[in-house]
């Protein structure tokens, strides 16, 4: 009885897992740049020579749901993605490099070979487009459309490439200035025309929200950080008919559902993870702090060091000191103050000073 009982709940957790798309890996990773490595947006693709092939997610993920093609023929067309991100910065950097034999870009509406991503900063999941929304049948559809369509995840035509003076994508919903900066960038290379095949190239990064209505000002983004997950998609859309109006090659998904493109519980996990051990510090002194009492001038320091660390010294600028790892101080006169943390550990030592960053009245 329990043997059954067991290999039902295995075989319901194996279910669930291969419902939610993440059977072959638990996670996709984003790597880190530098502080000093951002890549530039220039067409110019050396800044992403550093992000290792064990970040390239490529043809062999992705299938055909459309049920054109019953397995992928690299002849036609084959890619390569890496995603990036960088500490302290809410974007998400993509390098994306495609092989088609024909490329299609003549048009000025989604006829158009296009690389389609979808993006959901918290993996909030659930209808990101408003025909999916649960109260559809009740609502205005435009209320449905300003207040839902691309709001908690946003979804992104990205023409590849845009014909002659058109936008680089479509964001699918109310708020088409995520596409522009500063919530947005693109470049391009490629040296191919219409109908021929070749190489293109893309650079560009894009701004997660996890609220993004038609009103920049009231938009709040996503924030990231290191081993964060998101919610992350994407698909190519292949057409082979320069001149026609016909139907695309296929819709090939990196996602097991063709529907991620509206749901975003039909996405992929990916994980931000932190610097490869080649860009990281083997000790190195950070820390933040935040004045819980103006009145009283009270400050909680927070430390926020890189490493195996054996002691703390805190010195708060007015001749005060501390050794414990995240102190409260209480400054007894207004004033900027030039505070600084050494810390130590087995491989060595590190040092960080803030001047008069820290004021209390």
């Amino acid at each position: 009885m329990h043997k059954r009982i067991l290999l039902s709940v295995l075989v319901f957790s194996i279910s669930i897992i291969s419902v939610c798309g993440q059977l072959d890996a638990p996670y996709f990773k984003i790597f880190q740049f530098p502080a000093d490595k951002i890549p530039r947006i220039d067409g110019n693709f050396d800044d992403w020579d550093l992000v290792p092939d064990s970040y390239i997610i490529g043809t062999e993920e992705l299938w055909d749901d459309s049920g054109i093609h019953q397995g992928m023929n690299r002849e036609s067309i084959d890619v390569k993605v890496k995603v990036g991100w960088v500490k302290g910065l809410n974007r998400l950097y993509f390098m994306y490099e495609a092989y088609d034999d024909y490329w299609d870009f003549t048009h000025p509406g989604l006829h158009n070979d296009i690389f389609e991503i979808v993006v959901d900063g918290d993996m909030s999941g659930g209808p990101l487009i408003d025909r999916f929304h649960p109260n559809k049948d009740n609502m205005d559809i435009w209320d449905a459309y300003f207040s839902f369509h691309g709001v908690h995840a946003q979804n992104y035509h990205i023409f590849t490439p845009p014909a002659e003076g058109k936008d680089w994508a479509l964001a699918w919903g109310s708020q088409p200035w995520i596409k522009e900066l500063p919530y947005a960038n693109a470049a391009y290379d490629y040296d191919f025309k219409p109908g021929e095949s070749g190489v293109l190239r893309l650079e560009f990064w894009i701004t997660p929200f996890d609220y993004a209505g038609n009103d920049p000002s009231r938009s709040i983004e996503s924030e990231l950080y290191e081993n964060k997950n998101i919610g992350l998609c994407w698909a190519i859309i292949d057409y082979d008919d320069v001149d026609g109006e016909g139907k695309n090659n296929g819709f090939w998904n990196l996602s097991k559902h063709h529907t991620m493109y509206g749901n975003a519980s039909e996405l992929r996990t990916f994980k931000l993870m932190p610097l490869e051990p080649e860009f990281q510090k083997s000790i190195d002194a950070k820390w933040t702090f935040n004045v819980i009492d103006m009145d009283r001038m009270i400050v909680a320091f927070k430390d926020n060091s890189y490493g195996e660390i054996t002691s703390w010294e805190w010195d708060f600028g007015d001749g005060n000191f501390s050794n414990e790892q995240h102190p409260i101080h209480k400054y007894e006169e207004p004033g900027l103050y030039i505070v600084t943390l050494d810390i130590k550990g087995p491989s060595g030592t590190s040092r960080s000073i803030r001047v008069w960053d820290v004021a209390v009245k």
